[in-house]
């Protein structure tokens, strides 16, 4: 028998040092490196992006010049604060990155762009910028524009950092499927965060997204009655089961820094009566969950409405719309381990 547990009862408090413990891979790219990233050959610019990445975290491990050698340049020129890799949905970026905080000695972190706009939510940005000060190395993965205060925030944040000489590294959000038009773009980043854009490489990574490769439909979800049925498949485990309005109300009171704690030792999720979220602050709450989830592999199995539809049409063509396709692809995904023993891609 599976051990039933309810997300919705789960108060996580979480401390300082955990939080930024918890800033590392996910198990997902756990153990990636340069070597197990597999470059197109029909795309050059992946072969590329490795060997810029190999040569940017040489420069964050080597020694910074010291006394005689510092004030007559004795050591290789510094390279820029920052490396930015920017590219389409699925292109193999997120490894690239992990492979550098891999490839690099500490202290470093490696969270999404909303993890850490949720730790300064957390801590405070000063004390944000005193934490992350002493680290050599902060990669932030799936740097969004879509909210101007949080663009600008993160900028500040960057801006900081580099001052304290953390190299950064840094990733592009991108719509599944779209290379041209709605691409977060260089030319974007560049605009946005003037004060940075001469500090930072910024290296192309094209190809096919590999998550939309011939991949099965969404499985359809589940009756309530088989539902509770395919609880006994996760015998041993732990699977949190939740009412979905219960467990969507809860996620109001538990502050996002803390999701990762949220699913401790959960090894599937169960949900009743999936609905259609309608407000924008609760949808934006849950995109937070379903990538902690996506992070962990976390197998979904669920009653209501699909996938498809856990957002409304105007979110999903509105200014956040890179957060909810992305949260849609991830949820489709864990739902077809779970409910179709496909492992999530």
């Amino acid at each position: 028998m599976p051990k039933i547990e309810q997300l919705s009862r789960r108060t996580p408090k979480v401390s300082v040092d955990e939080l930024l413990a918890g800033l590392h891979p996910s198990p997902r790219f756990g153990e990636v490196s340069f070597a197990s990233y597999r470059p197109d050959p029909a795309q050059p610019s992946q072969a590329a992006a490795v060997k810029a990445l190999q040569h940017f975290a040489a420069a964050v491990d080597r020694p910074k010049p010291k006394g005689l050698k510092k004030l007559f340049g004795g050591a290789k020129p510094e390279s820029r604060a920052g490396i930015y890799l920017d590219g389409g949905f699925g292109v193999g970026k997120t490894h690239l990155l992990a492979s550098l905080w891999h490839a690099v000695d500490g202290p470093k972190a490696f969270g999404t762009f909303v993890e850490y706009t949720n730790l300064v939510g957390a801590l405070s940005f000063r004390k944000t910028v005193e934490a992350l000060s002493s680290y050599r190395l902060v990669c932030i993965d799936e740097f969004e524009l879509d909210d101007p205060g949080d663009t600008v925030l993160m900028s500040r944040l960057m801006r900081e950092l580099a001052d304290a000489g953390v190299k950064l590294a840094a990733t592009s959000n991108t719509l599944p499927g779209s290379l041209g038009d709605g691409r977060f773009a260089a030319v974007d980043f560049q605009r946005e965060i003037q004060v940075l854009a001469d500090q930072f490489d910024v290296i192309r990574v094209d190809g096919e997204d590999y998550r939309h490769r011939g991949l099965p439909a969404a499985p359809e979800p589940l009756s309530n009655h088989d539902l509770k049925r395919r609880l006994h498949d996760f015998d041993g485990k732990v699977v949190a089961a939740d009412e979905f309005s219960d467990l969507v109300n809860h996620l109001e009171g538990v502050h996002p820094s803390r999701y990762r704690q949220f699913l401790d030792g959960v090894d599937a999720v169960a949900w009743h009566n999936v609905h259609t979220i309608s407000e924008q602050a609760v949808a934006l709450r849950f995109v937070v969950l379903a990538d902690r989830l996506y992070d962990k592999d976390v197998p979904i199995i669920a009653s209501g409405v699909p996938f498809d539809q856990l957002f409304t049409p105007e979110m999903m063509s509105g200014g956040y719309m890179k957060k909810y396709f992305r949260a849609v692809s991830r949820l489709t995904a864990l739902a077809r381990e779970g409910q179709a023993g496909e492992a999530a891609a």
